[in-house]
């Protein structure tokens, strides 16, 4: 039986936990932080004028920040969204965030649901596949 040498087995290491990640656009890993994009994940959850999708930042099982992709929210309302609603999870473990009911934005009731959806779909979709 041949022995593997350094170089090889870390290559085949590499390759046995890049394949573990599944390559469905939805998760990337970058520098140790996890991305979660819910374009995918949430395209039936919508605001009050379409889909609501995020980037989900994580790392070490703590969320470090979500971000809003573009939409088609009314700009006005979906600013108050981005600015009361999306640093709410900031910090919490994966754990928290999935069991803390968080509370929406008044005046953008329909984007909080759909932000509020798809960050439970994102976390969720982050603890199955990571």
């Amino acid at each position: 039986m041949k022995k593997l040498t350094i170089p090889a087995l870390a290559l085949l290491t590499a390759t046995f936990f890049l394949s573990a990640m599944p390559d469905d656009g939805i998760m990337v890993k970058e520098h140790g932080v996890y991305i979660i994009n819910t374009t995918a994940l949430a395209s039936d959850v919508e605001g009050y004028e379409n889909t609501t999708p995020l980037k989900i930042y994580i790392k070490k099982n703590k969320i470090i920040k979500i971000e809003a992709l573009r939409n088609q929210e009314t700009p006005k309302y979906f600013a108050k969204v981005k600015k009361q609603l999306l640093d709410k999870w900031n910090g919490m473990t994966v754990k928290q965030a999935l069991a803390t009911e968080v509370d929406g934005v008044t005046g953008a009731t329909y984007s909080s649901k759909a932000v509020k959806e798809n960050v439970r779909r994102g976390i969720s979709y982050y603890k199955q596949h990571k």
